[in-house]
């Protein structure tokens, strides 16, 4: 007979390990089963080239949890930012520049460059996020209310968020509403008149999102790039000493501390459901493990339609996992570079302030809107925007000495392609961002060792995240909060006794937080069995 287990985790991304880990600490017995060689799912550090360790998806950090940290003792197991100053670094085709970061008199001066008008408003603008950051932040790791069971304890919940909701007051509970259900173009175009720093921010409102910023939904995305901290600041991003994945070997540390078992190269390939109740996992290989309860960091399509028979599941609940939005415009390329890109508007050699942050290239909104167009209609973007970060410039741990990595996130480019496909467009479409980068940093192209390109449908292959959709699904209103990953399941359970979610299908949704993991460890202990 198979060994029981108290709790089955479904994949080592940082979610699941953060689950992992919290029931470990408190006593329960613990496997968790990774399909890779490797630990964190999107959140990893990988040895792409020889010397050079690459944060190969997510690339910088801010979101992650302080209760996570300070719980599970990472910094004892390595975790350690590195904050970014300054943060955001675009330059524009007539050879001006933006710089913006945490030092505020830097930013407002950068600003004026372009607006007296938008530095005397960034300010107030600033406030105001941080005004429904306390109102919306502490949300993060709560349960979902659902507002249809008539339990008492969710119409509390309903009620106590209502009642904060209006001490907001009228004035800033109408930013608030605006903020989750709202487009990200008419909120910045209200505050600022600089189309310069209107894109330089607008690119947080759309990165993951097969949406531009004119569209509803996106000003919750820029706002949930707002939120977070480094080292107890908040809004500001680092970069995580190591790489990425050092966030999710620590947490892995702390779980092994506890008791919790980890195999790599275990790809699940069925939940065991017994009398519509599961009783643990079966792999790709045949090997079965027994456990009271399973728990799954893959999205809602991996887990209720690859992974079960739909016999355990309604029709309704199914129809509802069926209706998930998993669309996706997102390229990553890594790069190993022999020197830093020099751009035209700050020329230099080595590294300078601009290449500590994100390096946006993403001349004026109507460039971003343009860019999805192309998306749209089923091709990769002509002009696409490009995110790109130099980690090296702060972390020498990450490649050989003088050498550096480069990380360009681009939208948009969907995942399926009309009159043509990946295979035949992915390295044309990487050779035009490199043209595009080249133009503004002429050394770029000449400084490249060696490159990976990233496609949607080669996230899907390789972290199983359905469609490459980065945030395991939409982060629209009509998927956040209650109704994520559907109606009525918002609280980590699912219609299978003793089956449970904890990955970003769940809320609050895709970032590296670990709130999913750490609300679902909650649920999970509050239904011991």
């Amino acid at each position: 007979m198979p060994s029981t287990h108290d709790a089955i985790i479904i994949g080592a991304g940082h979610n699941g390990l953060v689950t992992a880990a919290y029931l470990a600490r408190a006593g329960y017995k613990v496997l968790v089963l990774e399909r890779r060689e490797v630990l964190g799912g999107c959140c990893v550090t990988e040895e792409v080239w020889p010397g050079f360790k690459v944060s190969t998806a997510a690339y910088v950090n801010s979101l992650l949890r302080p209760e996570i940290i300070r719980d599970l003792e990472l910094k004892k197991y390595g975790f350690e930012m590195l904050p970014r100053s300054p943060s955001s670094f675009t330059p524009f085709p007539d050879d001006r520049y933006l710089m913006m970061g945490p030092d505020q008199q830097m930013t407002l001066k950068e600003i004026a460059k372009f607006s007296p008008r938008d530095a005397e408003n960034f300010p107030k603008y600033e406030a105001m996020l941080t005004r429904v950051a306390d109102f919306l932040e502490p949300m993060l790791v709560q349960t979902p209310p659902d507002p249809f069971a008539n339990r008492v304890g969710d119409l509390w919940k309903l009620a106590k968020t209502g009642w904060g909701f209006r001490g907001l007051g009228r004035g800033v509970a109408t930013e608030a509403v605006e903020i989750l259900t709202g487009a990200a173009r008419p909120i910045l175009d209200r505050w600022f008149e600089s189309d310069e720093l209107k894109a330089t921010l607008a690119t947080d409102a759309v990165i993951g999102a097969f949406a531009p910023p004119s569209h509803p939904g996106t000003a919750y995305v820029l706002f949930h790039h707002v939120m977070g901290e480094c080292d107890g600041v908040r809004g500001v991003w680092g970069y995580v000493r190591g790489g990425m994945g050092m966030i999710s070997n620590s947490i892995a540390a702390a779980a092994r501390s506890h008791g919790a078992e980890i195999r790599t190269n275990a790809d699940v390939g069925r939940i065991l459901v017994k009398d519509g109740a599961a009783v643990g996992v079966a792999l790709k290989d045949g090997t079965e493990f027994r456990a009271r309860r399973v728990v799954s960091g893959a999205d809602a399509n991996v887990t209720f339609v690859k992974l079960m028979d739909p016999k355990d599941l309604s029709a309704e609940f199914l129809a509802q996992v069926k209706r998930i939005d998993y669309s996706s415009a997102t390229v990553k390329i890594n790069v190993a570079l022999s020197e830093p890109p020099q751009f035209k508007c700050l020329p230099g050699s080595g590294i300078g302030p601009h290449h500590h942050g994100t390096m946006h290239i993403c001349p004026g909104m109507d460039y971003i809107e343009r860019a999805y167009d192309d998306a749209k209609y089923g091709k990769p973007a002509t002009n696409p925007m490009l995110e790109c970060t130099m980690a090296t410039a702060l972390d020498s741990t990450l490649a050989p000495p003088g050498k550096h990595i480069l990380s360009m996130f681009i939208q948009y480019a969907p995942y399926e392609l009309k009159g043509t496909t990946w295979d035949v467009e992915r390295d044309r479409f990487a050779d035009r961002c490199f043209d595009i980068l080249n133009e503004y940093a002429p050394n770029f192209k000449s400084s490249v060792i060696d490159r990976m390109v990233i496609a949607p449908p080669d996230m899907e292959r390789l972290w199983g995240i359905t469609g490459g959709n980065i945030m395991q699904g939409a982060m629209s209103l009509s998927t956040m909060y209650s109704f994520r990953p559907v109606p009525g399941y918002a609280n980590y359970r699912t219609p299978v006794r003793g089956l449970y979610m904890c990955g970003a299908a769940t809320h609050p949704g895709g970032g590296v937080m670990g709130a999913c993991g750490l609300n679902a460890a909650r649920e999970i202990l509050r239904d011991r069995v």
